[in-house]
């Protein structure tokens, strides 16, 4: 996550210059429960840029878990277990707001940058422009594999990611996996994946591994999408 998605955020000191007699007049002309209202109706980050930096108030009504309950209620975001709230409902909304491809180069945009190679089989990895549409996506490049056994990984850093232990933990946030496939036409073939939720010393926690899918030879060669249902 950046700053603006982690719950610390960090605002120059030219971006807003509040005066020190901004709030006393607002706070006679308008009831905190209105302010509170405008605010959960303005975006997020501004509420949090620039409104929270007001005065003392404004900053108190930004901060408490109050503010942040209320936007995911209704925002319609809640834990997968409502029997245990986050700790913090504002790194929790901003968390689950983001969701993102947590992959480092998925597109083969940047050749193998972020992966590790794991086998290199026949002629060996290799990155080639794709001529079949994928549907609702755009996509140049992909990786190509040979005719004997090529596997590549990558380990994705959840902390570095913005995903502490504790929230990991208390909120077993859902993770979608997906993944498109495609054979050659004039090759058979087969395709697998796996991916693991590892804990601190890199032990399994749990596994998503479908059954490898083989393509026989003179196939259509049409892109495929593999995934799961939203995994905790």
């Amino acid at each position: 996550m950046g700053q603006s998605e982690s719950g610390h955020f960090h605002v120059a000191s030219s971006d807003f210059k509040p005066r020190s007699d901004s709030c006393s007049g607002l706070r006679s002309a308008v009831p905190l429960a209105v302010v509170e209202e405008i605010l959960l109706n303005l975006p997020a980050h501004q509420v949090v840029r620039v409104c929270r930096l007001v005065c003392h108030e404004w900053k108190e009504l930004v901060d408490s878990a109050a503010h942040w309950r209320e936007r995911c209620r209704r925002e319609g975001i809640q834990p997968q277990d409502v029997s245990r709230p986050p700790d913090n409902w504002c790194q929790f909304y901003f968390l689950t707001k983001k969701r993102r491809n947590l992959l480092k180069n998925p597109k083969a945009e940047e050749e193998f940058s972020g992966w590790k190679i794991v086998q290199n089989g026949g002629d060996c990895w290799t990155v080639g422009d794709n001529s079949v549409e994928i549907p609702n996506f755009t996509v140049a490049k992909y990786f190509v594999t040979s005719y004997w056994l090529c596997m590549k990984q990558q380990l994705i850093d959840l902390k570095k990611e913005g995903y502490s232990a504790a929230f990991m933990d208390q909120l077993q946030p859902h993770i979608k996996i997906s993944d498109w496939y495609a054979p050659r036409c004039d090759c058979g073939s087969m395709y697998q994946i796996c991916v693991e939720l590892l804990d601190q010393k890199k032990k399994p926690i749990n596994t998503f591994e479908p059954e490898p899918v083989f393509f026989p030879q003179w196939n259509d060669q049409q892109w495929c999408e593999g995934t799961s249902s939203q995994a905790k």
